[in-house]
């Protein structure tokens, strides 16, 4: 059996401000109820320190309340516990949505489904991150997710690399000097950011070709972010984080937050507080920019500057 946290709390119905706050935030955190004023978490939540503060809040605010550590009397008691925090409910709304999200894949436009699986990635984390028992419907709501990003990608960008096997070997960067790379044409974050991580990082004077035909890339050529590339997808990794590790650039904390931001954006994840902004941004730059070395050139502008902030707050 895992340890509890009871939160007892008699809280003044006038005025209400107080009641309120602290209702709202006992449902951000994702506890139980017993019955009116009295609130469960398991002790090993992650947001055990945010119920202790609720208790600490309502002292603050003049109002009763006592936090308990205890374990459950007996497995049926802890089995009516548990049962308190089945997010089947949620799951199956999660469901709901993404058979809904499945309908728009071949009417809706680029940005609308891009938008539309951003919305989807936070409504799935919010209910994993208050599924303190996970099981097999977390673990299917993210595949549905995954083949749905899956259908998207392969309406709007027919050539996007599947995961790759294997693991990313380990490479000097005074072999990779003034070498061609070739990546698909009308470049999406990864491919740019991939380009712009060469350029500012790897290879001192590179060449770029923008391939309308993967298949077709030069053998003389580097490739990145396609099937069968030099660098691209693997183990989990997309095309910006397998060049930096291969040059262990990773090892650079602001490049490693930009890894993670790049790899949300293209593929999913765990969400990151900018994604959505350079999301926006970089459509932007798209519409304006018919030219992939225009667009390239107007997108470092960009990476350079989240490097730039993302070092300033590692």
């Amino acid at each position: 059996m895992i340890d509890w946290l009871v939160l007892t709390a008699s809280l003044p119905t006038s005025p209400s401000g107080l009641r309120v706050r602290i209702w709202r935030a006992l449902k951000v955190i994702g506890c139980a109820s017993l019955r009116e004023g009295v609130y469960i978490l398991p002790a090993a939540a992650p947001s055990a320190a945010d119920f202790r503060a609720i208790e600490q809040a309502i002292q603050a605010g003049g109002a009763e309340a006592h936090m308990l550590e205890l374990q459950a009397r007996d497995a049926a008691q802890e089995k009516s516990f548990r049962a308190l925090f089945d997010r089947q409910a949620q799951y199956a709304d999660f469901a709901q949505s993404l058979k809904s999200a499945r309908r728009l894949v071949k009417t809706s436009g680029e940005p609308a489904l891009h938008k539309r699986l951003r919305q989807l990635g936070e409504q799935l984390q919010a209910i994993r991150a208050a599924d303190y028992f996970p099981g097999k419907p977390g673990a299917a709501a993210a595949a549905g997710l995954e083949m749905l990003r899956a259908e998207v990608e392969a309406r709007l960008s027919p050539g996007e690399p599947g995961p790759g096997r294997g693991s990313v070997e380990r490479l000097e960067k005074a072999s990779f000097q003034g070498k061609t790379w070739a990546t698909r044409r009308r470049p999406w974050v990864d491919r740019l950011a991939t380009a712009w991580l060469i350029l500012r990082f790897v290879d001192a004077s590179p060449r770029f070709v923008w391939l309308a035909d993967a298949r077709k890339c030069p053998k003389s050529a580097l490739g990145f972010d396609f099937d069968g590339a030099r660098f691209t997808h693997t183990g989990g990794l997309v095309s910006f984080e397998v060049v930096a590790h291969a040059f262990g650039l990773d090892e650079d904390a602001a490049l490693a937050r930009l890894g993670e931001l790049v790899h949300y954006i293209d593929v999913g994840g765990i969400p990151v507080d900018e994604a959505a902004g350079v999301e926006a941004v970089i459509r932007g730059l798209q519409a304006r920019h018919d030219d992939d070395d225009a667009l390239l050139a107007a997108s470092c502008a960009v990476f350079d500057a989240l490097h730039a902030a993302l070092g300033l707050a590692a």
